[in-house]
């Protein structure tokens, strides 16, 4: 912390200082908000994911009721007062319902708590029903959140936050996985135009052990994510990929095809959260050859652990 003229400035590390190479060393992530749950916590609708990595903590989603992470934590006994950054994976309200009430309960303890919102480019972009009424969630809550003292961060490219500690940004649709409902349109320089949610982004963190990556709905389509997760980043096997899929809709040869590549890409864990779906989760079981100690439905409480590997509660596997 440096002081100029009285006044106090953070001094941030170059980005320059970061090691692209870098593998951490440990890593925890713990599901706080999912459909699924069994005798501790709340079910919705949303996601949200504490995740833990080398001493750092960030808060990935925060869920859709705005109370539901605040209640789970609760009940699981996790601290989020001391947290500082939050990662908003796209604009839907499912995933950023809590923030609002999770920054004004956390700042209560600490000013600082979930001030900083890193969030893909386009998460603000003016949206509509089909039908023409406005949709200004994302928009309310900028207001509200930057009245508090918080700041978004938007991002348009990968970005390595700290050492081993990736967002991907926005992800190219590689390929045509068709992940959202069409009923929502956005506004560009061409006029409305179907919203196909381009500020969806994924967390992607770097392990001896391959790739983890924890991703809100996935609506880039999860095999666009992880590949280009593969291109930018590193070109290692999946370890782990954790959170909401958005295949609970897909048909059979899709769900087939889907399996096919994560086989290739060699994922050893997958726990499906949210709107991964739990049919899905059982086809991807199957076709992607894995098995209950390693790949199962996201719930509550969940956790996958770097070296331990997942512990979905007995609910869940």
């Amino acid at each position: 912390m440096k002081t100029i003229l009285g006044l106090a400035l953070l001094v941030v590390p170059l980005r320059a200082q970061l090691d692209p190479k870098y593998q951490v060393q440990s890593l925890r992530v713990q599901v706080l908000s999912t459909m699924l749950t069994s005798d501790i916590g709340i079910g919705e609708w949303g996601f949200s994911a504490l995740v833990e990595v080398d001493g750092r903590r960030i808060l990935f989603d925060t869920g859709a009721r705005p109370d539901t992470v605040l209640t789970n934590a609760k009940e699981l006994g996790v601290d989020l007062s001391n947290i500082t950054d939050v990662i908003l994976s796209h604009n839907h309200a499912d995933h950023t319902g809590g923030l609002m009430t999770l920054r004004h309960a956390m700042m209560q303890k600490s000013p600082m708590a979930l001030s900083r919102a890193h969030v893909g480019k386009g998460i603000f972009t003016p949206r509509r029903t089909d039908q023409g009424k406005p949709i200004d969630f994302m928009l309310v809550t900028r207001r509200d959140y930057e009245s508090t003292g918080g700041h978004f961060v938007e991002y348009d490219h990968p970005v390595e936050l700290w050492n081993g500690v990736w967002l991907t940004g926005p992800v190219p649709r590689k390929y045509p996985e068709r992940n959202w409902s069409g009923h929502i349109q956005m506004q560009t320089p061409d006029g409305w135009q179907e919203d196909n949610v381009p500020e969806d982004m994924s967390l992607v963190i770097n392990t001896s052990r391959g790739l983890v990556t924890i991703s809100g709905c996935s609506h880039s389509g999860i095999i666009n994510t992880l590949e280009y997760a593969r291109g930018t980043i590193r070109n290692a096997p999946i370890h782990a990929a954790l959170g909401g899929f958005h295949l609970f809709q897909l048909d059979d040869a899709k769900l087939q095809w889907t399996a096919g590549k994560l086989r290739e890409f060699g994922v050893e864990n997958f726990l499906g959260a949210h709107c991964t779906g739990i049919e899905a989760v059982y086809k991807i079981r199957e076709l992607a050859g894995l098995d209950r100690r390693r790949c199962a439905v996201g719930a509550v409480g969940a956790v996958f652990e770097l070296g331990k590997g997942l512990d979905p509660g007995s609910i869940a596997r």
